[in-house]
């Protein structure tokens, strides 16, 4: 199962409010205003600022 459209549409980012942009390879979630990754876990979303990653 992945993330479905709907979803994504719903989701921003939690730290800008931006959009976030899935990149299924990596399973992430990426925000271009903030350059920060947030992890996908077994399709659930994992948006804590601080976990979250620089975009690579």
């Amino acid at each position: 199962m992945t993330l479905t459209d709907e979803l994504l549409d719903k989701l921003a980012c939690p730290k800008c409010k931006g959009e976030l942009e899935y990149q299924k390879e990596r399973d992430r979630l990426e925000c271009d205003k903030c350059k920060l990754s947030y992890r996908v876990v077994e399709d659930i979303p994992v948006l804590l600022i601080d976990e979250a990653e620089p975009v690579k």
